[in-house]
């Protein structure tokens, strides 16, 4: 607020655009019209502007006695809800042996053009007028060019002890000036800040981009800005917390214990036999998928959120959510092949420290990652308008593994593990039934050996709690019914023909067996199973189909 001193030297100046001086107490159109024009600042002086409540035109004081009442009245005005945008605004009474002056400071509005009650109302020198239609326009382009994006905004109360200079110094500003331009550069640290938008020269303070990237708390001033991760127990949130990890800090410190983290504790990988002598190894997510994602994350999150960003691990997927949903050119409709920057100073930040590249590629290369290493393709829900969230799954052969232990017990799960991707799990095929298992007991031990491509009697026949009789016959007589036409089986019945295939390649797979007759996995499955007289030996790959006379 102004001082006593500068007060007094407002009132023996000529009145101009930044001060208005009335001793009117009651006139409230006169004092709304003042502020709502100090609140456009036509001439762009970044100056404030002076209601002066006690004075007559040439600054001698009217004997005022300021009391509640008016401080009140005067305060009012900045919410009474008849100037908008609201105004910047702050009232104080000043005590002087002539009398009381009643002194409203003004800032200028970074939202422009205000209107009190609908009108727009500028200072042109001492007279305060109506906007006329060019004025208006100037103050809606300025309105346009002042709303930069929350990264470049001033964060205000902040100063340099907020931000690690010297990792500034040594580490960012290398690497984003040319040696011999930062080696002649003699402005000191506020200006070297400015010229890289980590520094408002304005307000005199860092912007909001120096404290997410270098702040030494920036969480002081932003409070979600942190990484959540949590390890739940099944496949849901409702599970039991396993482990829970924050990460927070300035993100040249935050990424690289992040990437660390996903490499170190998430990212699994074992062997898993694919032949009798040979094995391959299984990594249930690709490091650099995930790193990319999360990196992402950090980008484009709303900082303004109290949210953090979350990484919750599940048994089957990983999910990825930040604060803030598609920003800008971005739209459900055009994603990913549209992007755009919520902070564009982070963004740039990231791609100096060679976090990102900004080539709009990353989630092209996180699915291709994806695929590459066996997953599924990430799933990204971008209908919520506050949130951005992105699930990602286990490889195949772990979703199988996982699946089977769950549903079967470890035991089972244990033998699977040398299951080849051709062969599909139990439970991608069938609803176990979890009755009859004591009836079946010997005929599933004699079954351990078949691989989980080609199910078991109990598995096949077993599928539902209803009459498996009725369900079998009507099954097969629809699969009969629709597809004895498709392929090589028009003429003959399904099982002779299964028999044909299998005696002419002991290697075959149910798989195939599905795509040359035109039929489903689980249909093939459910013949073979009524066919006793055909057994499977051995186990995966190396295993073969044998025919007893």
């Amino acid at each position: 607020m102004i001082s006593k001193e500068e007060v007094h030297k407002l009132l023996q100046s000529t009145e101009n655009y930044r001060v208005e001086r009335t001793i009117s107490t009651n006139n409230m159109d006169k004092f709304c019209e003042a502020i709502c024009a100090f609140s456009n600042d036509l001439p762009d002086s970044r100056k404030k502007g002076y209601l002066l409540i006690g004075a007559y035109d040439n600054g001698q004081l009217s004997g005022l006695k300021v009391d509640d009442a008016l401080l009140k009245k005067i305060s009012a005005i900045r919410s009474d809800g008849n100037i908008l945008p609201v105004p910047a605004m702050s009232v104080e009474r000043m005590e002087f042996p002539e009398g009381d002056l009643l002194v409203a400071e003004v800032s200028p509005s970074l939202l422009p053009p205000v209107r009190y009650r609908g009108r727009v109302f500028v200072r042109i020198g001492p007279r305060r007028d109506i906007a006329s239609e060019s004025e208006e326009r100037i103050l809606t382009e300025r309105r346009t060019a002042y709303m930069a994006t929350f990264d470049a905004t001033p964060c205000l109360g902040a100063t340099l002890d907020d931000l690690n200079l010297d990792s500034i110094r040594n580490e960012y500003l290398p690497s984003v000036v040319a040696p011999d331009v930062l080696a002649e550069d003699k402005r000191d640290i506020k200006e070297q800040l400015a010229s890289v938008r980590l520094y408002d020269r304005t307000h005199d303070c860092p912007t909001y981009a120096a404290i997410i990237l270098f702040g030494k708390n920036p969480r002081y001033y932003l409070p979600g800005a942190f990484v959540q991760f949590v390890r739940f127990a099944g496949k849901s949130i409702g599970g039991e917390v396993l482990n829970e990890k924050r990460f927070q800090g300035p993100l040249f410190q935050l990424l690289p214990s992040l990437e660390a983290f996903v490499s170190n504790a998430i990212i699994t990988q074992k062997p898993v036999s694919v032949s009798l002598f040979r094995e391959k190894t299984v990594i249930n997510y690709p490091n650099n998928a995930l790193s990319e994602l999360m990196m992402n994350a950090c980008m484009h999150r709303d900082y303004q959120s109290n949210m953090p960003i979350r990484l919750y691990q599940f048994d089957d997927h990983i999910e990825i959510m930040n604060a803030g949903g598609l920003y800008g050119e971005a739209r459900p409709e055009n994603f990913p092949t549209v992007n755009d920057y919520r902070n564009p100073i982070v963004a740039e930040a990231m791609k100096e420290m060679k976090y990102v590249n900004m080539f709009n590629q990353g989630i092209r290369r996180v699915q291709d990652m994806l695929n590459e290493n066996g997953n599924n393709e990430a799933v990204f829900d971008v209908s919520k308008l506050t949130a951005f969230t992105v699930n990602v799954f286990y490889t195949i052969d772990d979703t199988q593994d996982d699946t089977q232990g769950d549903t079967q017990g470890d035991t089972q799960g244990d033998t699977q593990d040398n299951i080849p991707n051709d062969y599909l799990s139990d439970t991608q095929c069938v609803r176990y039934d979890t009755q009859g298992d004591t009836q079946t007991d010997t005929q599933d031990d004699t079954q351990d050996n078949i691989p989980s491509g080609y199910l078991s009697d109990t598995q096949c026949i077993r599928c539902d709690t209803q009459d498996d009789t009725q369900d079998d016959t009507q099954d097969d007589t629809q699969d009969d019914t629709q597809d004895d036409t498709q392929g090589d089986t028009q003429d003959k019945s399904l099982d002779i023909w299964i028999e044909e295939q299998i005696r002419n390649n002991l290697k075959i797979t149910t798989e195939e067996l599905a795509k040359l007759s035109g039929r489903s996995v689980i249909t093939i499955k459910r013949h073979i199973s009524k066919l006793s007289h055909i057994k499977y030996v051995g186990s995966g790959y190396s295993g073969h189909w044998e025919i007893v006379a």
